[in-house]
């Protein structure tokens, strides 16, 4: 399976951290935002990515390269202009080919088991069309994004999740986009959704979306944290 990780966002909340350094290259814990989630991709066994980009994406292209220092092939995406989430895909759809793909938001960090995400079978009667991962409601989202219903993502009933900008995708869920547009990921979803075409599932570890400076700091310290033995 490939996997794409998006990298594309100007990160306004993290100025003027982003002024000058593209969000996805932000540190914590002494590395990269975007090379934690190469390591680990690597590590479970996903080798083929794609990252997008579009605000100082050459920074993106310079650091990481072809992806060979850490045993993986990266492929770019370049956005002129952010396209969002789903536009962003749509874009890339020539480079993830025609089998499900996994995505990740370059601006998240967590400890979801990227191996067990991709033994995931989009199945069912019509097929689904994206598996979510969810997470508990931060302070920022109180309202969470989706519920459960069965197996089943819905975007009625309660409790509700947050969407933890984790996936995975057939293309066929973004076959109405034009490439080069701009679109949204969660009316998609919500469509896909009332056709009973979208699956879930809940992590209980860690997960932060790193969007502000004082999270960013969050995590810096999170990494840094001595293991408990």
């Amino acid at each position: 399976m490939k996997a794409m990780i998006l990298a594309a966002g100007r990160g306004e909340r993290m100025r003027p951290l982003t002024d000058t350094v593209p969000k996805p290259l932000l540190e914590a814990g002494g590395k990269p935002l975007i090379v934690w989630h190469i390591e680990r991709l690597a590590r479970a066994g996903v080798r083929e990515l794609v990252i997008n980009h579009a605000h100082l994406g050459a920074q993106i292209e310079h650091a990481l390269g072809t992806g060979s220092r850490y045993g993986v092939t990266i492929a770019y995406s370049p956005e002129g202009q952010a396209l969002e989430t789903a536009g962003g895909i749509a874009q890339a759809l020539p480079l993830l080919g025609t089998d499900p793909f996994l995505v990740v938001n370059g601006d998240i960090h967590t400890d979801v088991d990227f191996g067990a995400l991709v033994r995931v079978a989009l199945g069912g009667a019509p097929p689904a069309l994206a598996h979510l991962v969810l997470v508990d409601n931060p302070a920022h989202n109180p309202d969470g994004d989706f519920a459960f219903d069965g197996p089943y993502a819905t975007d009625t009933g309660m409790p509700r999740y947050t969407f933890s900008g984790v996936g995975i995708y057939r293309p066929d869920l973004f076959a109405g986009i034009v490439p080069g547009t701009r679109a949204k990921l969660a009316p998609l979803l919500i469509a896909a959704m009332r056709e009973r075409r979208v699956t879930a599932e809940r992590h209980r570890g860690y997960w932060l979306d790193v969007g502000t400076p004082a999270r960013l700091a969050e995590l810096d310290r999170h990494l840094r944290m001595p293991p408990i033995v």
